[in-house]
């Protein structure tokens, strides 16, 4: 009898260590899992001779911050959803940024904002379009596809659903920038009706500080490898007619899915909505097994340039990878990785 016993607490003994190490196994495997969020702020003639010092530091401080605030939501087991939606928030609450309150103005002197968010988990997304007076549209963005079965809602009809929902709205003057109204007068002055034409109205041949596409973007993958993607933007400076660009468009400005990447890009709008931009970066990785640097690489300047189109995208692959690329003198960018690594750039090199 007692050796039968003896034989019973050892085996009880052996089942505790086996449970004990296999619980150790899944902590260390939960610990190991990477996770990353990466961001631009816009990208286009931005070169280190046209920005000051204090400038330079400024956006590289609110950079910062923004990469903070999305990656501690990723360290503390948060989805990669709220991560980039609180990573933009930041970016739309600075003047420093085309989105939010540094939004530029259209021809009419005011805001009108565009925002888009998608999940790669289950491929749904929302979006806004030609807003006005909403504080973070990409909050607006996430209610659309968190709350209801259309993707995408625009103008008056956003605005009241926002509404329905106490999203935040501001008056005219918290989006109002000076520097913003000067570029406006400028473009102005320089492309009214009677000399509009296409050779005109093209951004290369415009002023320095016009020639920047502010527009915001944050991808990330969390730690149940989820991937998702938001955009926010305020357009080009004295837009008309209700222009809208491809930062609301989901598989041209935004895009995410767990089989490849997520993507969010910034520049002219028309050329990366004609070439379905984010979309075809996640097909290039799919189906012609390029990695994701060289996705983005090819979709830019094999596809948007030789149309004249010019501007950046952001990434993440499935494999918690991180790359960008861009045709501008510059991005602003940056990513913060599980790793450690932590990356913050503005011009080319």
């Amino acid at each position: 009898m007692l050796r039968f016993q003896t034989i019973i607490y050892i085996f009880i003994a052996f089942q505790l260590t086996a449970c004990k190490n296999d619980t150790s196994k899944e902590n260390i495997e939960i610990k190991k899992t990477p996770f990353a969020i990466v961001i631009h702020g816009g990208a286009g003639t931005i070169k280190k001779e046209y920005i000051s010092s204090e400038k330079e530091a400024a956006i590289r401080q609110k950079l910062q911050e923004a990469l903070n605030t999305g990656y501690l939501v990723l360290e503390n087991g948060g989805s990669s959803l709220d991560a980039v939606q609180k990573t933009i928030n930041v970016m739309e609450n600075s003047p420093l940024f085309n989105a939010g309150k540094g939004a530029v103005l259209n021809s009419d002197g005011k805001t009108e904002m565009d925002a888009s968010i998608m999940d790669g988990n289950t491929l749904n997304a929302g979006a806004v379009a030609g807003v006005f007076n909403i504080k973070n549209p990409i909050n607006a963005a996430r209610l659309v596809m968190d709350s209801i079965k259309h993707v995408m809602l625009s103008g008056k009809g956003a605005e009241t659903f926002a509404k329905k929902y106490n999203v935040q709205f501001e008056e005219d003057a918290y989006f109002f920038t000076e520097r913003r109204w000067n570029s406006l007068q400028k473009i102005k002055a320089k492309h009214n009706e009677k000399t509009f034409n296409k050779a005109v109205y093209n951004l290369k041949t415009d002023f320095v500080d016009e020639h920047k596409y502010g527009t915001v973007g944050a991808v990330a993958i969390d730690k149940n490898g989820n991937i998702a993607a938001a955009t926010s933007t305020g357009g080009l400076t004295n837009k008309k007619y209700n222009r809208i660009g491809d930062s609301p468009i989901i598989g041209a400005g935004t895009y995410a899915n767990n089989k490849s990447c997520g993507i969010s890009s910034t520049g002219t709008g028309e050329f990366f909505i004609r070439t379905l931009a984010a979309h075809e970066v996640s097909n290039q990785f799919l189906y012609k097994k390029l990695s994701l640097k060289k996705s983005i690489h090819d979709v830019i300047f094999n596809q948007i340039e030789p149309l004249g189109g010019d501007g950046g995208m952001i990434g993440i692959d499935k494999n918690a990878n991180v790359a960008w690329d861009f045709n501008t003198a510059g991005m602003y960018r940056g990513y913060k990785k599980s790793t450690g690594e932590n990356v913050i750039k503005i011009y080319k090199k």
